[in-house]
């Protein structure tokens, strides 16, 4: 490889030029980790950095993928999408009324690391995962509470929560009612007339 080469893929990386995305990968000797030209990771020094054509040459040289670009998935893959595509399969399991119990199922279920998935949410929604599965299950509850028949254990239940008295607590951490309470408040809410 030229040097006039070196300084071409070296501009790629700095540009995140998707045009390279899936043709060259780099491992950066400092690190022991090679990544994708698009890798939103902060870029290497040029004498860092050694240049692959393939995902498994770079591992066959010893590098481990990055867990941000995610080099090492299938092209085309929720993994290899990266970020929109990890929130949006993250969201779709919150959503789910049997989702995922705790932070670390949820990463394992995405493929990516407890501290990786809480930045991510952090930064693109503002609030931990498991704060958007309590804001998921107390949304179902209020919708559930608006039924005059069904009991405030049987909208617990079937809300997710796994005692009474986690979701007592949570619904008026949240709301400032107990769930009889904004059941009586919001009970002209589901009266047809």
């Amino acid at each position: 490889m030229t040097e006039q080469d070196r300084h071409i893929l070296y501009e790629a990386l700095l540009n995140r030029d998707d045009r390279y995305d899936g043709k060259l990968f780099f491992g950066v000797t400092s690190t022991g980790i090679y990544c994708r030209p698009i890798c939103p990771a902060p870029k290497p020094k040029p004498e860092n950095v050694l240049y692959f054509s393939d995902a498994s040459t770079a591992a066959m040289a010893g590098f481990r993928p990055c867990k941000r670009c995610r080099p090492e998935a299938r092209q085309g893959s929720p993994a290899w999408q990266g970020t929109k595509a990890t929130i949006s399969r993250a969201l779709r399991l919150l959503a789910q009324g049997e989702g995922p119990e705790s932070l670390s199922e949820l990463a394992d279920k995405l493929g990516v690391t407890d501290r990786h998935l809480r930045r991510l949410f952090n930064q693109h929604l503002g609030k931990a995962p498991m704060a958007v599965k309590q804001e998921n299950r107390l949304g179902l509850a209020t919708t559930l509470l608006k039924d005059p028949e069904a009991s405030v254990p049987d909208v617990a239940y079937a809300s997710g929560f796994g005692s009474l008295r986690r979701f007592n607590d949570a619904f008026k951490k949240e709301f400032g009612l107990t769930p009889t309470e904004w059941r009586d408040n919001h009970a002209h809410d589901s009266d047809p007339s």
